[in-house]
């Protein structure tokens, strides 16, 4: 049984930073797509970063390029987002998802969620 469990949420203020992580069990594949992507109230989700293992390549929202940086373990059981220099429109709930081997950005070919962290950024 896949199980993907974030941690690192909370609430800061404009221009503070926060370390989401995932901590992974259950799944035994080699290249995969894994990405963190967020959802605000009333909006879809949206990829924020994400991370293809067959090539370490990644990608990025172009709201959080340069703040955000997506990192995973060398083990693979961990999964990390940095994120500096929040912005009030960051705030949303934060998933971490493992996907396929292809598609990395798009989140309707995710296969596993966890059950989100909510990040909270006042101006």
């Amino acid at each position: 049984q896949v199980q993907l469990v974030e941690s690192g949420g909370g609430s800061v203020q404009a221009g503070g930073s926060l370390r989401l992580s995932c901590v992974r069990s259950g799944y035994n594949q080699r290249t995969y797509c894994v990405g963190w992507f967020r959802q605000a109230p009333g909006k879809q989700r949206e990829a924020v970063a994400t991370l293809f293992t067959g090539n370490n390549s990644t990608y990025y929202d172009e709201s959080v390029k340069g703040r955000f940086a997506i990192s995973q373990d060398n083990a693979g059981n961990t999964l990390s987002l940095q994120m500096n220099s929040l912005k009030p429109e960051d705030t949303a709930m934060y998933y971490c998802g493992i996907g396929r081997q292809y598609g990395c950005s798009n989140p309707t070919l995710y296969l596993y969620w966890g059950q989100g962290t909510q990040v909270t950024v006042s101006s």
